[in-house]
């Protein structure tokens, strides 16, 4: 899978330089990190509507919208798939491979995470509204 990933990655970086009336990726990467932004939510929850109507196929073609909309998503951050697939080789190790990274208290972040990991589960922490 990574490898398709990859590829994916560098087509979409050769696609900056591309034609936009000729490249639909082209012209995203031109339309700014927000409206890259809405265009991976969309397909996300085109995702979720698809699997909650057990529509299999349906989910498979969104799925494939859906990484390749994140991936237009990460060369406009700048961000390389190796540093995603670090972070999961990081996590793995720490966690195994089917577990996510769990939810920290703001108060008390773990010392296993980064500066930039902690910081994000603070500003998360603090954005989540309080559950009594």
């Amino acid at each position: 899978m990574t490898d398709s990933l990859d590829r994916l990655h560098t087509a979409v970086l050769a696609a900056r330089t591309a034609d936009p009336a000729r490249s639909k990726t082209a012209r995203l990467l031109r339309s700014g990190r927000s409206k890259m932004a809405k265009k991976l939510a969309e397909e996300a929850v085109e995702v979720v509507i698809d699997a909650m109507n057990g529509q299999n196929d349906a989910v498979v073609r969104e799925s494939a919208d859906l990484l390749y909309h994140l991936v237009v998503l990460w060369v406009s951050a700048g961000i390389d798939p190796k540093e995603v697939w670090a972070e999961m080789a990081r996590r793995e190790q720490l966690f195994g491979i089917a577990e996510k990274l769990p939810k920290e208290s703001p108060k008390a972040p773990s010392k296993d995470l980064g500066d930039a990991s902690r910081r994000k589960v603070v500003a998360l922490e603090t954005r989540r509204p309080k559950r009594h």
